[in-house]
């Protein structure tokens, strides 16, 4: 948890693409401490360890101590990156009600290279900091350490939503593969959200979000694009593709086909011949 770190900062740095550096060469160094690196603008590269990644805008990267990091030459375009470099205790309460020092954290539960999608309140926090930092107020390190640690929490949290967004969206896409599958069969809401293991008014609620269609809409929705399919390629009657598509009433299939196209399977038939 990283509610229970004390930080210490050893130093914060801006570089800014107004600056007109031209680095001819890779910088390479190992710390011996903790650094974040956020960037604002950048076309560059970084290697960490063994993985090199791009500097983009939105990229937040973590390097642990004793790993290498290169950021590689950049001719022009110098990034605009914001960098915190610290180190971080764990601490704990003993029985006697005191707070003592239990280990220096080696490494953070965090990736060494991730795409913020929603970066504005992590960049104006980093900057926040880094602004404290080299402003040398009263109380400027307390100040910043306390700053770290909202940042270190924002960015905690912002993981886990993203990974639970990560694993909504894996489980919508197997909803869509599933309906895909059973195009000709009639499918119910409980039998979809039994599938995802999800509550059916969570189900309901994340898929419309994701797809801005309520789930029953959508699987009519493949079923009536299925249908136009088979009504122009198949040469097939309407009776034929209703019941094809799992419609046991050919007028219900009609009536869906006009609501949902604006014309009744006959008229989309006609007109799309008569047009080619």
């Amino acid at each position: 948890m990283v509610t229970d770190i004390l930080c210490q900062i050893h130093y914060c740095n801006r570089q800014k693409l107004k600056d007109p550096v031209i680095v001819p060469y890779g910088v390479t160094r190992t710390l011996q401490h903790h650094e974040m690196i956020f960037v604002c603008e950048g076309s560059g590269h970084i290697v960490i360890g063994e993985n090199r990644y791009p500097m983009k805008k939105g990229m937040l990267f973590y390097i642990p101590p004793g790993i290498q990091q290169t950021i590689e030459p950049r001719p022009r375009n110098p990034e605009h990156y914001m960098t915190v470099h610290f180190s971080g205790s764990r601490m704990v309460l003993d029985p006697d009600g005191t707070w003592k020092y239990r280990e220096n954290i080696q490494i953070l539960r965090q990736p060494l290279a991730q795409k913020i999608t929603d970066y504005t309140p992590l960049e104006e926090l980093f900057g926040k900091l880094v602004d404290t930092w080299d402003d040398k107020g009263p109380s400027y390190e307390f100040v910043a350490a306390t700053l770290l640690r909202q940042l270190l929490i924002w960015v905690t949290q912002n993981n886990i939503k993203q990974s639970k967004n990560q694993a909504i969206a894996l489980k919508i896409d197997r909803i869509i593969e599933y309906m895909r599958e059973n195009i000709n069969s009639k499918v119910t809401l409980e039998e979809l959200s039994g599938i995802a293991k999800l509550s059916a008014f969570y189900l309901s609620r994340e898929f419309k979000e994701a797809t801005g269609y309520p789930i029953i809409t959508y699987f009519n929705k493949m079923k009536i694009e299925k249908a136009k399919e088979l009504l122009i390629e198949g040469n097939k009657k309407v009776k034929e593709v209703a019941y094809e598509l799992g419609y046991t009433n050919e007028f219900y299939f009609s009536r869906m086909f006009k609501r949902i196209e604006g014309l009744s399977p006959k008229e989309f038939y006609s007109k799309n011949v008569y047009e080619f």
